[in-house]
């Protein structure tokens, strides 16, 4: 009689194993990588509002406001431009939205942009780092579900 009660706990074990295998892959590596990617998203909008500053001490320091650029049109068509007075410039603010600014208005607006969106940064790495916990959670339970001795330190590696 106990070799039927002992197949049923193997398969009730299988079974589970594929449950928390599949929570894994379908569930936390992909809100793992939603979160990363998300963060990425982030990082490129910090670098665009960076790049705007510079661009706006190059023109506060160059003291001109004629200004002469290169513009896109769309797939890497360029067009020269000539900006007649730059002393005013429309910043993306979120949203679609363009608010037209001073320089100085669109420094102050930048540094608090900035600051935020690196807040929000920092978030989204605590967030990620959460669900790594989770995922290693879950393997270590894995790991005592099918009675594997635990993996020494040097052969551990990161999930992700």
């Amino acid at each position: 009689m106990s070799q039927p009660a002992n197949a049923d706990a193997n398969a009730n074990v299988d079974e589970k194993v594929l449950q928390y295998e599949h929570f894994i892959n379908e569930v936390l590596k992909r809100d793992l990588q939603k979160v990363l990617e998300h963060r990425d998203l982030v990082y490129e909008k910090i670098s665009q509002y960076l790049q705007l500053k510079n661009t706006i001490l190059s023109l506060q320091e160059a003291g001109s406001h004629k200004l002469k650029a290169d513009v896109d049109l769309g797939c890497n068509f360029y067009v020269q431009a000539e900006v007649e007075d730059s002393s005013r410039i429309f910043v993306a603010v979120g949203y679609g939205f363009f608010v037209e600014m001073t320089h100085d208005e669109a420094l102050r607006f930048i540094d608090k942009k900035t600051s935020q969106l690196t807040a929000f940064t920092e978030q989204l790495t605590k967030d990620s780092a959460e669900i790594k916990a989770n995922i290693r959670m879950v393997l270590e339970g894995l790991r005592e579900l099918q009675g594997l001795s635990e993996l020494p330190e040097r052969r551990r590696r990161e999930v992700f």
